[in-house]
């Protein structure tokens, strides 16, 4: 007998879906790189930012919710992104793109520049409306991703959960670690209470995240 797998994204109208849709067919460039917080981008537009340790996979998400394959260079060496990369989408709404956080094998005076520059970003950003902070299906939450969670508790940034590759786990796996995410994010003051499981390959969950940020749009 097998196991059904769990739902992998929130209930949203069908209305809602559509209205994710267009936004996300809209028009997405890329217009500013950023590698000091005091060199950021005027506070133009709505923003969303993605976040997550090296490797979860976050240039494959962004390239899925936009439609397109090289938005976000997908790279299988962690710690390639080194900017926060800002692209406009539709003329409602900015996209974040952060440095994954994390990956030993980067010299520690670079990922100590990184990881201030991302927290720098996420504390004085006024026209941040929220970050996602990706977690990776198979492995759940890390001791790193609890230290970033408790960053964004303490200045009060708002952030949700979304779990990536949900593809790879067996469903049974998955459940447990969707149940075990859900449980400890209840704990924290400044998160979303409703995760997305998502799969880039698949495309489970992305239309519901794309409802999720079209509503932060304006």
């Amino acid at each position: 007998m097998t196991q059904d797998p769990p739902a992998t994204s929130p209930d949203f109208s069908e209305e809602a879906i559509e209205r994710g849709r267009v936004l996300f067919a809209q028009d997405c460039a890329f217009f500013f790189a950023a590698a000091r917080a005091d060199g950021l981008p005027p506070n133009t537009l709505p923003e969303i930012a993605f976040a997550g340790r090296s490797n979860v996979g976050k240039s494959s998400l962004l390239n899925a919710l936009t439609h397109r394959r090289s938005l976000a260079r997908v790279s299988h060496t962690p710690g390639r992104t080194r900017e926060i990369n800002f692209f406009a989408l539709g003329g409602r709404l900015h996209v974040v793109d952060l440095p994954g956080y994390g990956y030993a094998r980067v010299a520690k005076s670079q990922s100590k520049v990184w990881n201030t520059l991302i927290i720098d970003y996420l504390r004085g950003r006024p026209s941040l409306r929220r970050v996602l902070l990706l977690i990776d299906s198979r492995h759940g939450l890390k001791d790193l991703d609890r230290d970033v969670m408790a960053v964004l508790d303490q200045a009060a940034v708002s952030y949700q959960i979304v779990l990536t590759k949900a593809d790879a786990p067996k469903a049974g796996d998955l459940a447990r670690t969707i149940a075990a995410v859900s449980a400890e994010t209840k704990k924290h003051g400044a998160a979303h209470p409703v995760l997305h499981v998502t799969s880039s390959s698949r495309g489970d969950g992305i239309a519901a995240l794309r409802a999720e940020l079209e509503s932060l749009a304006d």
